[in-house]
């Protein structure tokens, strides 16, 4: 039975002021003055700091950001094309244009890029795996320069990038003796440089108030051709010597091992980690890989994770990572929206290719491979290319369900994780996401007619624009935004700059949307997205309270649905997807709140908040469109790909654990 209160009794005069909030809204993301003031007893989850800047709010500001971008600092960066670096990433984002796209017959950059609205925060994560090596192969005269294994990277961009590539798809991996010495030590040397230069530009971008840039690097480890990265996140400019890369820590657990170690030479330095690309996982993100099998050893492992790695990113421009139709270990009904920018579906078959480093050669092959479960406990391989099985941890909904079950096991929960979500840009444009006017993303991607032909590692036609990281920060300066990300209080989108909140709490009023003072009681009375809804011994259905509001500049939001998620009594793993907001016309926003009076105080339960646009032309049709007619390639006019797409945004889960499971 739902229990829907809805904001459609609202006072007309509430009502119009309630649609004007996204348009009163600042462009770079914040929210329009509040007209209320808290009350004494309305407190937020973070309290007001005196740091200077005029625009704070304990009860949190929207703000916009890209977590994941690469330069030409990056072993793989299409922005090696036209030398891109941190600096060019940082004015990108703060609405600067930059050289891009096309080159001249010289190799220069003629083109331009600019973003539409400037961004909020930025993270450049190149990767840390390279940095050294890389300098040495692309730096004439370096000790390198002249080895076989450099000179074949040079031949051409794709060729370089596969080469570095096949060093992380191992588990064991291992410098490149010839450019790095035996003992590595050549290739930490000159990775320095490149370190403290994506450092400066950071810091120097770095604007309290106005404009964050945080301190940040890739750690790219590709195990089977499948995805094993995550971004590093620094809290201020108290930072490592040098990356922890895949090279030194091969495990999650590694990683966070040796940031630890490294931090305590750094005073002051925190650090948080972001799981991407979970889609093309092959089963390689479930917890515990290396540990022995006991409860003490998994127990630590969730620890680790929950003060480390708070937040994962649900999209980017290799597609999204909510949720896949036809998983046998999770019950419910299909939901059409997780097909949106899917890379791999079940039943499948894909020919991929191969690769290895044969004496300082690449050597490339082919396989076929159809893509179904995987078996419990076995990695798949070439997720990395939208291929190999699928794990229930590949995705979102489904790993926070494998989170909820586990914390029966062990009394914690290994997999709780808020979301954002990012571009993971290779070409320093970072929050370059309007399907209308997308220039690219990685290499091979720099005109339409190379857009719309078959890429690499899940690009070209089968990519996207990617997505942004949305936090209700209360303010915009690193401690605020980091802080936010660590409680979890953030969202993500697939490129719009949609807002939603979500809260849940034992006692919320049906008109709680017609209180001017929302926001206060939703704090006072209950818990932000990201939390945990403690257990009452008073009322047995939760509700929940759910808004949203369209972006500015972009479409009409169609739908207001809450994910729920539970753990049965026979401990089956299931799912609904509950439509509590609907308008085929579309609605500026959506307030409101839904008792759950099915809910079952004895399972474990988790809900998310989706918002979601009316349909709009899928960035293709786009390029299609500035190709001539008689030149446009068949994918154009062959219906393989949607004409259509549908642009979301997610909150973070609230996980209900029942009493029995602490």
């Amino acid at each position: 039975m739902l229990n829907i209160h809805t904001d459609e009794d609202i006072p007309m005069v509430r009502f119009v002021v309630f649609l004007l909030i996204p348009l009163l809204s600042s462009c770079d993301g914040t929210e329009a003055p509040s007209t209320t003031t808290p009350t004494a007893e309305a407190t937020a989850a973070t309290p007001l700091i005196d740091t200077g800047c005029q625009d704070q709010s304990p009860n949190g500001i929207a703000l916009f950001g890209d977590v994941h971008v690469h330069t030409k600092f990056s072993f793989d960066a299409a922005a090696n094309s036209f030398g891109a670096t941190p600096i060019d990433a940082n004015a990108f984002a703060r609405g600067e244009a930059i050289k891009f796209f096309p080159l001249s017959e010289a190799g220069e950059p003629v083109g331009t890029a600019q973003i539409d609205r400037p961004l909020d925060f930025l993270a450049v994560t190149d990767h840390g795996e390279f940095l050294g090596e890389r300098s040495l192969c692309r730096t004439e005269g370096s000790p390198a320069y002249d080895t076989k294994f450099c000179t074949n990277t040079r031949i051409d961009e794709r060729t370089g990038m596969r080469m570095f590539g096949s060093v992380i798809t191992t588990q064991t991996p291992s410098r490149i003796s010839d450019v790095c010495l035996d003992d590595g030590s050549r290739c930490l040397d000159y990775a320095k440089p490149p370190w403290q230069a994506m450092q400066a530009a950071a810091n120097s971008a770095n604007t309290p108030c106005e404009f964050t840039s945080f301190v940040a690097y890739e750690y790219t480890g590709t195990p089977g051709t499948s995805n094993y990265h995550r971004n590093v996140i620094f809290r201020d400019e108290n930072v490592p010597e040098l990356p922890v890369s895949y090279v030194e820590a091969p495990i999650d657990t590694a990683l966070w091992a040796g940031l630890d170690d490294v931090c305590l030479k750094s005073e002051g330095c925190d650090y948080l980690t972001i799981p991407h690309n979970t889609n093309l996982a092959n089963g390689r993100m479930a917890p515990y890989k290396g540990l022995e099998d006991t409860i003490d050893a998994k127990r630590g492992y969730a620890e680790t994770r929950l003060r480390r790695e708070p937040i994962m990113e649900i999209f980017q421009h290799k597609g999204g990572s909510e949720c896949i139709n036809g998983l046998t270990t999770v019950l419910g009904a299909p939901d059409e929206l997780c097909n949106v920018e899917a890379v791999r579906t079940f039943g499948e078959e894909k020919t991929v290719p191969t690769q290895r480093v044969v004496d300082g050669a690449l050597v490339t092959g082919t396989t076929t491979m159809v893509t179904n479960e995987c078996q419990p406990g076995v990695n798949g391989s070439y997720g990395m290319i939208g291929a190999g099985c699928v794990d229930a941890t590949d995705f979102q909904r489904s790993a926070l369900l494998v989170g909820l079950k586990e914390t029966r096991q062990i009394g914690l929960n290994p997999i709780k994780l808020g979301i954002i979500a990012a571009t993971d840009t290779h070409s320093a444009n970072p929050g370059g996401v309007l399907e209308s006017n997308w220039q690219g993303a990685v290499s091979g991607e720099s005109s339409p007619a190379k857009r719309l032909e078959p890429g690499l590692l899940t690009s070209g036609i089968d990519g996207n624009p990617g997505g942004l990281a949305g936090v209700w920060a209360t303010e915009n300066t690193r401690d605020a935004i980091f802080e936010a990300m660590l409680r979890r209080e953030v969202f993500g989108t697939s490129g719009p700059r949609i807002k939603v909140r979500l809260f849940a709490g034992w006692s919320f009023a049906d008109n709680l949307c017609e209180q001017a003072d929302m926001i206060d009681i939703a704090y006072r009375d209950g818990v932000p997205m990201g939390s945990d809804l403690p257990a009452t011994a008073g009322s047995e259905h939760p509700t929940l309270l759910a808004w949203a509001t369209q972006d500015p500049l972009g479409q009409s939001l169609k739908s207001l649905q809450l994910i729920k998620g539970w753990v049965d009594t026979d401990g089956q793993m299931r799912n609904e997807v509950i439509t509590v907001a609907e308008a085929d016309d579309g609605r500026g926003s959506f307030c409101r709140t839904f008792t759950d009076e099915d809910f079952d105080p004895t399972k474990p339960t988790y809900y998310y908040l989706r918002a979601v646009e009316r349909q709009t032309p899928r960035w293709h049709t786009y390029d299609c469109e500035k190709i001539a007619a008689d030149a446009r390639p068949a994918v154009c006019t062959n219906g393989h790909y949607p004409e259509m797409t549908t642009e979301m945004a997610w909150s973070s889960p609230i996980w209900y654990q029942s009493s029995g499971d602490n």
